[in-house]
């Protein structure tokens, strides 16, 4: 590997709209993000299917489902 052309790799705090702060590595000093695994609904569990005018029963009778 050539000398003098890596990016410094350091430890980063990562910090989130919801207060939850962790640490990854990477060139940076710190880093805000707006989701994360604590408050992501994929991972909280609140996830919801969001059924607007009917759309499944409109696809299951069209193909007699």
């Amino acid at each position: 590997m050539r000398k003098e052309i890596h990016p410094d790799y350091q430890v980063c705090a990562v910090t989130c709209a919801c207060g939850n702060t962790f640490e990854v590595k990477t060139n940076k000093d710190t880093m805000t993000i707006d989701i994360c695994n604590e408050c992501h609904p994929f991972f909280t569990g609140s996830e919801k299917v969001v059924d607007a005018a009917g759309r499944i029963d409109k696809f299951k009778k069209k193909y007699n489902l």
